[in-house]
This record gives C-alpha cells, sequence and structure tokens, in this order.
C-alpha cells in the first residue's frame, strides 16, 4: 500500500474501537529495555515518521472549521440583555477552548530539527483537506524551524529536573517525532475577567487578592458604588489560570488517539521539564536557552517577604520569573498580553477589548459570520448580540493594573505562558518488544501499520 491508502484506512477507523483499544507503547522501533530478566535489544533500524504521517498529527492539533455561537441573548425570566459574545475567536478546533481563547500553542521535535507551529486559520469552504497533498502542505506552512536539530539538554545531563526517572531512557530518542504544548493564558486572563464582571445585576463579584491579605483587587469604586456585590468574593487565586490551561490536555488526547487509529505508538509523559525546556533564567546556566521564551522577573518589594514569601537574595532572584512570549528571528510567534510587549495593563486590555469589537474586530468580521450562519442571520447576530459595557472594561483596566503595580507582573497567580508539564511522544512500535513479554501488547493497526503507511 502506498502511504495514501494509510491515510484512507485512518479515516475509516472506528472511535469506539480506537478508546477502548487506547494504550500507552513507551518502545519506540530500534530501542532497547533493560528490564532484568525482562530486558531487550532490537534488531531493527529506527525509522522517523512520515511527513504524511507527521502532517495528519499536525492537523489534529488545528482550527477544523468555524464555531457557533449558539447562545441566548437575553435572560427568559427578567428579559435583562445576558453579554452574548464572549469570544476571543470563532475558528473551530478539535477540541474545546473556555471562550474559544485558542490559547494552545504546540512545538514539535523530531530528527530533522525543533519547530513551532503557527495557528493557522480554518480550511476554506469547498477545499478538501484530507488528501496527502493538502495535510502535507497545511503542515509546511505550520511549521517555523527554531533548531535544525532535536532538542534536548547537553549529554550527560539527562537527569532530574530535565528528566524524570525511566523517562530519560525512552523520550526523545532518535526517530520520535514529540509534540509539546504551551497555553498563552493572558488573553483569556483578560477575557475571562470582563466575562466574569458581566453577571446579571447583585450577582457581579468582588475580586479580592488572596495573596495581598485578601485586599480589593483594584475595584474599590464598583464596590463603593454597587456595582460590585461585595457579599460575593473570589480570589484572584481561586481564578488562576481561567481554565484555559484544559485547552492543552485536550488537544494532547486527541493526538493520543489519532496516533493510535494510525496504528503508532504513543506516549503521554512529563519531559523536559518546563522551565528547562523554555529557557527559565533559573537553569539557562545549567542547562542553556533551549527554546528561549522571553521571561520577566518582578522587582523585589518589601511586602513581597509576605505575599510571596521571597527575599532579595541571589537564590531567590529569579524564583517569580515567568515566560511571557516568544521571538524568533525578529518575529513574535507568541505575544503575552503584558508589558514588556505593552507599556501599561490597561493598553494590553485595549488591544484585546479592539480584537473583539474594534474597527477589524472578530465581531465586526461580517463575513465571517454569513459563513456561520444561513440565510441573513449572521447580520442579526452581531447587531442584536450584547456586548460589554464601557463599566466593565473600565473595571477590568483597573483590576490588570492592580495586577502589575502590585505583583510586578501579569497575571500574578499564574503564569502569562503555561506549560502543563507533558509532552506526547509518537513513533513507530517495536512490535518484536510486545510481542514477546505481553498478552494484549499491539491490535492490529498496529502490526498492519507498516504494510498500510509504506
Amino acid at each position: 500500500m502506498s502511504d495514501s491508502e494509510g491515510l484512507l484506512d485512518f479515516l475509516q477507523q472506528s472511535l469506539a474501537r480506537t478508546l477502548w483499544g487506547r494504550r500507552t507503547h513507551r518502545v519506540s522501533r530500534g530501542s532497547n529495555v533493560n528490564a532484568g530478566s525482562m530486558s531487550y535489544v532490537s534488531q531493527n533500524p529506527r525509522e522517523p515518521l512520515s511527513p504524511l504521517e507527521e502532517a495528519v498529527l499536525i492537523a489534529a492539533t488545528g482550527a477544523s472549521g468555524l464555531t457557533m455561537p449558539d447562545r441566548p441573548f437575553a435572560d427568559p425570566d427578567t428579559g435583562e440583555t445576558i453579554m452574548s459574545k464572549p469570544n476571543l475567536g470563532m475558528s473551530g478546533r478539535t477540541a474545546g477552548s473556555p471562550d474559544n481563547a485558542q490559547g494552545t500553542y504546540f512545538f514539535m521535535i523530531n530528527d530533522s530539527g525543533t519547530y513551532f507551529l503557527r495557528q493557522l486559520p480554518p480550511p476554506e469552504d469547498g477545499v478538501d483537506p484530507w488528501t496527502p497533498e493538502a495535510l502535507i502542505a497545511r503542515a509546511e506552512r505550520a511549521k517555523v524551524m527554531l533548531l535544525d536539530r532535536r532538542i534536548d539538554v547537553p549529554e550527560g545531563m539527562r537527569d532530574f529536573p530535565a528528566y524524570l526517572d525511566s523517562n530519560r531512557f525512552l523520550s526523545n530518542l532518535p526517530g520520535t517525532t514529540i509534540f509539546f504544548p504551551v497555553v498563552d493564558l493572558s488573553h483569556q486572563y483578560i477575557n475571562g475577567l470582563m466575562y466574569l464582571i458581566t453577571q446579571p445585576a447583585k450577582a457581579r463579584p468582588t475580586i479580592v487578592d488572596d495573596r495581598n491579605f485578601y485586599r480589593l483587587a483594584g475595584v474599590k469604586k464598583w464596590v463603593r458604588n454597587g456595582f460590585l456585590n461585595e457579599d460575593i468574593k473570589i480570589p484572584l487565586g481561586v481564578i488562576q489560570q481561567m481554565r484555559t490551561q484544559l485547552e492543552a490536555t485536550l488537544l494532547t488526547q486527541n493526538l493520543f488517539l489519532v496516533a493510535e487509529a494510525m496504528g503508532l505508538g504513543a506516549w503521554i509523559h512529563g519531559a523536559l521539564s518546563p522551565p528547562v525546556l523554555m529557557g527559565d533564567p533559573k537553569f539557562r546556566g545549567t542547562y542553556g536557552k533551549l527554546l528561549d521564551f522571553d521571561h520577566v522577573t518582578p522587582p523585589w518589594k518589601f511586602l513581597d517577604f509576605f505575599r510571596w514569601a521571597t527575599l532579595p537574595i541571589k537564590p531567590m532572584k529569579h524564583v517569580r520569573s515567568h515566560p511571557v512570549g516568544l521571538r524568533h528571528k525578529g518575529e513574535t510567534l507568541i505575544k503575552g498580553m503584558c508589558p514588556p510587549y505593552y507599556d501599561s495593563m490597561s493598553e494590553a486590555v485595549d488591544e484585546v477589548i479592539a480584537g473583539k469589537f474594534g474597527p477589524g474586530g472578530v465581531y465586526k468580521d461580517t463575513d465571517l459570520f454569513r459563513r456561520i450562519y444561513k440565510d441573513d442571520y449572521g447580520e442579526r447576530y452581531l447587531a442584536e448580540a450584547a456586548e460589554y459595557s464601557g463599566e466593565v472594561m473600565e473595571c477590568v483596566r483597573a483590576i490588570c493594573e492592580y495586577i502589575y503595580q502590585t505583583h510586578g507582573r501579569f497575571p500574578a497567580h499564574c503564569e502569562a505562558i503555561h506549560a502543563p508539564g507533558i509532552w506526547i511522544q509518537m513513533h513507530h512500535v517495536e512490535i518484536e518488544y510486545y510481542d514477546r513479554f505481553f498478552r494484549n501488547g499491539l491490535r492490529d493497526v498496529h502490526r498492519q501499520h507498516d504494510s498500510r503507511w509504506h
């Protein structure tokens, strides 16, 4: 069979059988296992994934069409208007996302290099995205080579905190392909605050700072005028990541299921350690800059001893540093909604608002909503569905300014760019190893992979 026949076979795989047959396969083709009486030495050469196999996996992380704003516009009991335009974008993806933030970005690592994967717009209407040519072309558009080699720590340093225990012997080996997710939390942190503050009258919560003695988080004016209900208090530490970090977990599970349906081995595990991989200042001296994310280290303030249990001493110099974005060869690939990319948090909030409601914003794009709705319902939606009030926007600006001015970074209670601490490795399975030791180590889709794809 050709690889296109393998693709056709993949598209016809049963979801139920894939789910029930899903198992982790850690041992890639060409790998040895030192396990006492169950030790194994491979007689097979390493075999990297083909361009089409990787293109299918890249497609599984990306836009899959347009989502639908199927929300009510008003409270059926009171008739009060409901804010019905919470989404940051309308591109549908293979996994859900709070307010369709779609803040998850993937990096891909293989024998040819280390790549950043751009978020591409959905495939055009009427174009078949499931041909080998279309998949490979789209994958090439998405890939940005950061390094012309497989990223890793220096030789002899594959131990904690870079790798976890036995993972270091089977992870990130030649022939494997790895996807590593990071999530921009900063956009949805701002957008989510606006959605939270747009609750009905008497249900709008008061935001307090659990890292600053539970003081009001810049919202005193709105508590005094009754806009916020001081009896409903939400600490910033509870809001934390706005659930946006869940995107990466859902997308990684999708990648696993796609790999399983293709007959590849897949393994979700913890390595490399995100601070090491992203180039956190605390680890650069030991491991190097690796992905070289931009980091911000907030200046120490006296109250930080009580807020964060930190001191202005060298071992704690970068203890509160966090990644805020990624630049490569003059191009900004990921940009957090915070300084140093903006002069103030008010400016960052205004850009989030403009991206939704300003000229050229999502909710000014009538052509986009004509693609989503039938007839003239797109225009009706844009005209009838409510947006954030000016008071909501002003209140959120004040909260975000408070966070940055008080704690020297934004967000303060989570990272601007969050790494879940996992990556997923896909590879051709070492068939003989699983046949020798396990009763149900493989499914037919694994045994038949080579004949179907290669």
